[in-house]
């Protein structure tokens, strides 16, 4: 083999499709035994298609991105809804990202657009520099909203208080003054047609490409007669934790299958930021449009044990990592992409760009040795 490929998610999968097609042989391996790392989808016992951990919703903005992922998949058009449940004991729900609705309904307001405008005015907190989370949304709606809707969501989420989390985290969510009750607003917003598997399924399926699950990097590199390696996985994991370990954070994933409930959301997630140890549900049947006479969910619980899902952004864990980014820097032959391998909070389209470039210096690098 040419290339070694770990982790058989967007990194790797994108990856080792571009090499392959450059005429390199590609091995992939991933220590789970199914292929689409974090975005793997499958039936569940009742026949709904499921997100095995927590919904995973497509948007870019880049037509590369876009078209790219379209040789392997068709597409169903989707926007993303989201309701929150500030007080689990009205169950009054209200929309997320914040809008006119949310604070009119909340607040027992008829404003226009300018109105909520001066109302965000009057009650933000300006902050100047902008450092946490904390400043952002405090800067953004003031105090009120902020303990509503996100100061509990994020200590569940993280295990960190809003002051203790670097402000690119609270900055992903914005506020709005208009009606738009779209989660994102990016110019592509799709679910893959058939789901995500079948569209790796496509990705991997080159005579160049060889696939192997449920295997372990530890268990393959010694025996392993490749040129270079590509490695997805968390960096601390890959240098033994020579540094000490890289906080994550992870995931519980409740799923429940409800019969003869055709829907139990108006919505595909319902936050719930100060109520109930999990953040959110999501209802699986508004992702995919499936017709079924019963509907699917998952509770997802956050954990400080568990896979690493989420890099916990703020400065000590920054400079952690940046040492363990000086040892890679070292590397000629070992090459490190996606989210646990370059600790940052990548969306999915971010994780399909960095892979389209990582394989381009690759393969022009290949080319100017030859």
């Amino acid at each position: 083999m040419d290339t070694l490929i770990v982790g058989a998610g967007f990194a790797g999968a994108v990856t080792a499709r571009e090499l392959a097609e450059a005429g390199e042989r590609v091995l992939v391996i991933d220590k789970r035994p199914h292929i689409g790392g974090n975005a793997y989808d499958r039936l569940d016992a009742d026949g709904v298609l499921v997100h095995e951990y927590g919904p995973h919703i497509f948007h870019t903005n880049s037509d590369r991105v876009f078209e790219y992922l379209s040789r392997f998949t068709a597409w169903r058009p989707y926007e993303h809804r989201v309701l929150a449940v500030p007080d689990a004991r009205s169950g009054k729900a209200f929309p997320l990202p914040i809008n006119r609705t949310t604070i009119n309904r909340l607040y027992g307001l008829d404003l226009d657009e300018a109105g909520v405008a001066a109302f965000l005015e009057r009650v933000r907190e300006p902050k100047d520099p902008i450092r946490t989370s904390e400043d952002v949304v405090l800067n953004s709606v003031g105090r009120d909203l902020c303990e509503k809707f996100f100061r509990g969501y994020t200590r569940k989420q993280w295990g960190l208080d809003l002051s203790q989390l670097a402000g690119g985290v609270a900055a992903r969510i914005p506020t709005r003054t208009n009606d738009d009750d779209r989660y994102f607003t990016d110019k592509y917003q799709a679910m893959p047609a058939e789901g995500y598997t079948k569209m790796f399924e496509r990705l991997l399926d080159h005579p160049n490409i060889t696939v192997r699950t449920s295997v372990e990097y530890r268990q393959i590199v010694s025996a392993a007669d490749v040129r270079r390696t590509v490695f997805s996985g968390p960096i601390d994991e890959f240098y033994d934790h020579r540094f000490g370990r890289l906080p994550y954070r992870s995931l519980r994933f409740e799923h429940q299958h409800l019969k003869g409930m055709a829907q139990l959301q108006a919505v595909g997630t319902v936050n719930y930021p100060n109520d109930h140890p999990y953040t959110r549900i999501t209802e699986f049947k508004h992702l995919t449009g499936q017709q079924h006479a019963g509907t699917s969910i998952v509770r997802e619980i956050p954990s400080a044990e568990g896979d690493p899902y989420y890099p916990i952004p703020n400065p000590a864990n920054e400079a952690l990592f940046k040492r363990y980014e000086a040892l890679a820097e070292t590397e000629s032959d070992v090459f490190f992409i996606g989210r646990l391998a370059q600790y940052r909070y990548y969306n999915m389209d971010q994780v399909v760009g960095a892979a389209l470039g990582l394989a381009k210096k690759l393969v022009e690098g290949a080319a100017a040795l030859a």
